[in-house]
C-alpha cells in the first residue's frame, strides 16, 4: 500500500459503501481524512470507524450540489488539517427509470449531485492546489458511463460527463502540478447487489471475465494508486476496474 503519512485527503459521499472503504484505506495509509455525506448520524458512525487508524478525521454534512457548501467544506478542512493534497469525488446518487418514464426532477437531481457536485468540489479544491502547485483529484465514474445502460439515462450521462471533466481538468491543470484521473468501477459487491435475485446475479457474472463482482477494496486500491507517487506521470486517465465486463 502507498504511504500517505501526513497527507490530507477529502472523500465525498464517504459515510458508507465504496466511499467509506476509500476513506479507511487512506487513513490506514497514514492520511488525515475529511469526509462528507448528507446524514450526520451516518458520518458519526463512519468517523468512529476511521479513528481506529490514529489519524485526524473531520466530518461535515454537505450538499455537494451547492457551491457554498463545497467551498465551506474545503475551507473547514484546511482549517482542521492545514492543507489539502487529495480530493476523491465519490458522492453519487441514482434515480433509475426508463427514459420515457423518467421525470425531469429525477434527471436534474442526479446531474446536480453526480456531475455538478464533482465540478463544484473540484473547483473549490483546485484553488488550494493551485497555490501549492501540487495535488491529486480522483473522480469515481462508472463502467456504465463508458458503455451505457438501459434505465439509467441520468446516471449514465452524469458518469460519462465525469469522464469528460476528468480529461478537461487534466489538460487545464497539469501545468500547475495537479493530476486528475478517474476510476470506472463495474459491478461492486454491496448490500444492494447481495439483495439481487440469484438469476440476476448469475446473468451479470456471465458478462464479467473474472466471474466475480469487485469488492469495495478493489476500487479503493485503484484510487490510492492513482493518488500516489506510483502514478506520478499519469493524468487524464480512466482506470477501468470492472473485471473485464467492458474492454
Amino acid at each position: 500500500m502507498a504511504d500517505f503519512t501526513g497527507k490530507n485527503v477529502i472523500v465525498t459521499g464517504a459515510s458508507r459503501g465504496i466511499g467509506l472503504t476509500i476513506a479507511q484505506s487512506f487513513a490506514q495509509a497514514g492520511a488525515n481524512v475529511a469526509i462528507c455525506a448528507t446524514s450526520e448520524s451516518a458520518l458519526t458512525e463512519a468517523a468512529n470507524q476511521l479513528k481506529q487508524f490514529g489519524t485526524k478525521i473531520f466530518t461535515q454534512v454537505v450538499d455537494i450540489s451547492s457551491s457554498e457548501n463545497c467551498e465551506a467544506f474545503v475551507a473547514n478542512t484546511i482549517n482542521e488539517f492545514g492543507s489539502l493534497d487529495v480530493l476523491v469525488n465519490n458522492a453519487g446518487i441514482t434515480k433509475d427509470n426508463l427514459t420515457v418514464r423518467m421525470n425531469e426532477d429525477d434527471w436534474d437531481r442526479v446531474i446536480a449531485v453526480n456531475l455538478k457536485g464533482t465540478f463544484l468540489m473540484s473547483k473549490a479544491a483546485l484553488k488550494v492546489m493551485f497555490k501549492k502547485r501540487s495535488g491529486n483529484i480522483v473522480n469515481i465514474s462508472s463502467v456504465v458511463g463508458q458503455m451505457g445502460n438501459a434505465g439509467q439515462a441520468n446516471y449514465v450521462a452524469s458518469k460519462a460527463g465525469i469522464i469528460g471533466l476528468t480529461k478537461t481538468f487534466a489538460k487545464e491543470f497539469g501545468s500547475r502540478g495537479v493530476r486528475v484521473n478517474a476510476v470506472a468501477p463495474g459491478f461492486v459487491q454491496t448490500a444492494m447487489t447481495d439483495a439481487l435475485p440469484e438469476g440476476v446475479k448469475e446473468k451479470a457474472l456471465e458478462a464479467i471475465a473474472l466471474k466475480r463482482f469487485a469488492s469495495a477494496q478493489d476500487i479503493a486500491k485503484a484510487v490510492l494508486f492513482l493518488a500516489s507517487e506510483d502514478a506520478s506521470y499519469i493524468t487524464g486517465h480512466v482506470l477501468a476496474v470492472n473485471g473485464g465486463l467492458y474492454m
